[in-house]
């Protein structure tokens, strides 16, 4: 017996020394992995500039074509969520400027990708004309464009959201501006910023094929990647090179999702609003492997005390003589920096003018050479009028049925860590997976079960506008404090006054912002819900995203400047008299502020 259990005892230490090896190398693996993919994106930047690049539709070109798909995702993540940080926060915090900010960003979000890609790409081809860094910006902004605009939505509402108590409590704390947005804003929004991260992600690959492949009249511009090889892919109508496309689209979803996105998520529970302990909370191998890391420790030690050793060291001052120093600091920079600050404030307010005013003269003259009634080709205003009626009857049905099952089915999954944790991945497999690549088989799948296509192609929409709101309603279920829940069963609560009084109105201000960027989303899907092209057959169904597909690539300039305008004037509009509205019933009746 004594000899069994030293042999136990050896082999569970023997076991024991390669896990913690394991661990090791998994770190380097893992930091190994992210250098090289910032090495390889670089490396296809500077490459030489070719007018068409050659697609390699073989299996084994496909890795390389997926890795630097995923490095121009991440550069685009990255600079969206710098923007969001920024504006988010400007806008939360000036009244004036939020009046002027959130209509830009109604615009922005309201204009098609396809309304940025053109002047983008011609200009900055024009700019690095030797190098492919050129098209690498474009694509990167594009898929930038595609992100930024949910996650500041996202954002914005969750500081405007944040509990009084808590400001008041930092206002006590004298806690300056980034002392309060690192304590107390940030982590606020935290859990709403991370899953409208995801779904940002997922947006930025919905038009992978196009910023990857795009044409414009006879110009063809590629980049190597995945979206350009299943652009090719179908142009051939290589069936087995469209299943490896959708196969590795498929696996690198699922590596992000658990090496990135799943640690992430489950570092973000320390941010809910709540005391209580929960014993179902949510795992990570990844985020565990780094936690465990002997080598990631010394790391973070290091980081640490090279930040608590450059930090500036001031003694300690009565707190009369701190207010002092602080009193006469400001009323110093006051005076210094007032005529400087009036200055730069009215250049800038000038070149921004000035380009304003050149763009909306540009933008006048191509309007204007669109005719009011087209009887020969059907390009006129007339026509591009009722094309968007076409359009919102068809975006209007997508976004309905998206609410009908992501809100319940949003709630469920926010209220339950364990479903949570399962499901997870699952959605965000579909939710990151580029639609568009599924589009040729959907769309003969409807052809098969004769459906008309102008009414199929709503389903196409639909894949790309039902994951916003499921996102946000996640989210908001998430943020709901556990101590109300604790008072609806204080109250004896059945299962359905539950959801009518604590779950819908808490999560609606969350549903809301969903809904609004699942329409944005939805109207830059019929870009490509509308015209569908499979096996050498031309798919289309009359509505603004054809006319903007079909302008884009007959290269009719005035046809796609009125396609845009209209498209976004409508959303905008939409959004002021409509949306926010709503907007201003979710802080006024069911926000957690008041």
């Amino acid at each position: 017996m004594p000899l069994v259990v030293f042999y136990t005892k050896r082999m569970r230490d023997a076991l024991g020394r390669p896990a913690a090896w394991g661990i090791e190398l998994a770190f380097l693996a893992f930091v190994g992995g992210a250098l090289g993919l910032i090495l390889l994106f670089g490396d296809q930047a500077i490459a030489p500039y070719h007018p068409k690049t050659e697609i390699d539709l073989s299996f084994w070109s496909l890795p390389k074509y997926t890795l630097l798909s995923l490095s121009r995702g991440f550069a685009a993540y990255v600079l969206s969520l710098i923007f969001t940080l920024v504006y988010g926060t400007v806008a939360a915090h000036n009244a004036r400027a939020e009046k002027i900010m959130l209509p830009a960003l109604d615009v922005l979000q309201a204009i098609p990708v396809l309304g940025f890609l053109p002047g983008l790409v011609l200009a900055m081809v024009s700019l690095f004309p030797t190098r492919e860094i050129g098209l690498e910006l474009a694509c990167v902004i594009m898929i930038f464009t595609g992100q930024a605009w949910n996650m500041t939505f996202s954002f914005h509402g969750s500081l405007r959201n944040i509990p009084q108590p808590l400001r008041e409590a930092a206002t006590l704390q004298r806690l300056g501006p980034m002392q309060t947005f690192r304590l107390l804003e940030l982590p606020s929004a935290m859990i709403g910023l991370v899953w409208n991260s995801m779904m940002s992600m997922a947006g930025g690959w919905f038009f992978l094929t196009v910023n990857e492949a795009f044409t414009l009249g006879d110009r063809d511009y590629r980049l190597p990647g995945i979206g350009s090889y299943m652009n090719e892919a179908i142009d051939q109508g290589n069936t087995p090179a469209m299943i490896a496309a959708i196969v590795a689209m498929g696996v690198m979803i699922v590596m992000v999702d658990q090496v990135f996105w799943r640690p992430i998520v489950v570092w973000s529970e320390r941010f809910k609003l709540e005391d209580q302990a929960n014993a179902d909370l949510p795992d990570s191998w990844m985020l565990n492997i780094l936690r465990q890391s002997r080598l990631g420790a010394r790391i973070r030690r290091a980081w640490n005390a090279a930040r608590t050793m450059n930090a500036p060291q001031t003694p300690e001052l009565p707190r009369w003589l701190r207010l002092s120093k602080q009193a006469v600091t400001e009323q110093a920079t006051k005076q210094w920096e007032g005529p400087g600050k009036w200055i730069a404030r009215r250049l800038v307010v000038a070149v921004i003018a000035g380009l304003a005013f050149w763009g909306a003269m540009t933008l006048v003259g191509l309007l204007l050479k669109l005719p009011l009634h087209d009887r020969v080709k059907h390009e006129g205003w007339t026509d591009v009028l009722l094309a968007l009626l076409a359009s919102l009857a068809r975006t209007t049905g997508a976004v309905l049925l998206g609410a009908a099952w992501a809100l319940p089915v949003g709630i469920m999954i926010g209220r339950s860590p364990v479903w949570s944790q399962r499901l997870q991945p699952l959605i965000q497999f579909f939710a990151s997976f580029p639609a568009p690549m599924l589009f040729p088989l959907v769309t003969v799948a409807m052809l098969a079960m004769h459906i008309p296509f102008t009414i199929g192609c709503v389903a196409l929409m639909l894949l790309g506008a039902q994951w916003y709101i499921l996102f946000n309603v996640i989210a908001g279920a998430m943020a709901i404090p556990g101590e109300l829940t604790e008072v609806t069963g204080v109250f004896r609560m059945s299962a359905r006054q539950r959801w009518t009084k604590l779950y819908l109105p808490c999560v609606f201000p969350y549903l809301l912002t969903g809904l609004v960027t699942a329409t944005g989303g939805a109207w830059n899907a019929t870009i490509v819900s509308e015209f569908v092209q499979v096996h050498g057959n031309t798919h289309v169904a009359f509505g603004l995203g054809y006319y903007i597909s079909h302008a884009t690539n007959t290269a009719n300039f005035p046809l796609l400047a009125a396609a845009v305008t209209t498209m976004a004037l409508f959303v905008v509009l939409f959004n002021r008299f409509f949306w926010r509205r709503l907007y201003q019933l979710a802080q006024s009746r069911y926000s957690l502020n008041t």
